[in-house]
């Protein structure tokens, strides 16, 4: 498991969200939030994904960036040729490095935002860039324009928002801000040659939805 040399600006606020259970879950465990957990929510994005990946003859080296407990990378990791799982938590990667062990699958405790990424050709970014400042967005696109696939999921408003407002890191989002994460959309303006929606789930009592798109860049 690789560690930064690099300082960590969000690792503070992510570290507390596990050691405060800030998503709830089990006290004495670590746990991601509903997000990883709920069926309703992690069962079609592993169908959408795992179709995806089965697609290729030649199964792809994946770079999950922000794994969380891989509650969801779990599943997934027989359909690649290598799996890197990817958190800036360190305990948290210690605890999954113990819990999954897979013949294909590497953890790597990084702040992928600063830190030189695992080279693959399939990065996953599920509900990651929603908890980070504009700037560290910016940063993370600026590497996962090393992939040729990119498959990027977050909670957005329903219907029309203004997109990419910014915040600090941490454990909220852009929702109460009546904004969410729009990578083509102004400041990001992201560079890309395809992009198609995999996936979009409305969720209940006017809580947005979660949408999935694939990036070919």
């Amino acid at each position: 498991m690789n560690k930064s040399k690099q300082p960590w600006p969000t690792k503070a606020a992510m570290s507390q969200i596990y050691e405060k259970n800030l998503w709830g879950g089990n006290p004495s465990g670590f746990y991601s939030g509903e997000g990883s957990h709920e069926p309703a929510l992690v069962t079609p994005y592993i169908e959408v994904v795992s179709d995806f990946l089965k697609s290729f003859e030649t199964p792809l080296t994946i770079c999950d960036l922000g794994c969380g407990d891989f509650n969801v990378g779990k599943a997934l990791v027989e359909f690649a040729a290598h799996y890197h799982a990817v958190d800036i938590v360190p305990a948290l990667m210690e605890h999954n490095q113990t819990k999954f062990q897979f013949s294909n699958l590497t953890f790597h405790c990084l702040d992928v935002a600063v830190d030189e990424l695992p080279a693959g050709e399939c990065a996953l970014v599920r509900q990651v860039l929603q908890h980070l400042s504009n700037q560290e967005v910016q940063q993370i696109l600026e590497k996962l324009s090393e992939f040729r696939y990119v498959i990027i999921t977050e909670h957005i408003p329903s219907g029309d928002f203004e997109p990419n407002k910014d915040k600090i890191s941490g454990q909220g989002i852009r929702l109460k801000q009546k904004s969410g994460i729009d990578v083509l959309a102004a400041p990001f303006d992201w560079k890309v040659e395809q992009v198609r929606e995999l996936l979009s789930l409305e969720l209940e009592n006017g809580k947005g939805r979660i949408v999935t798109s694939l990036y070919l860049l």
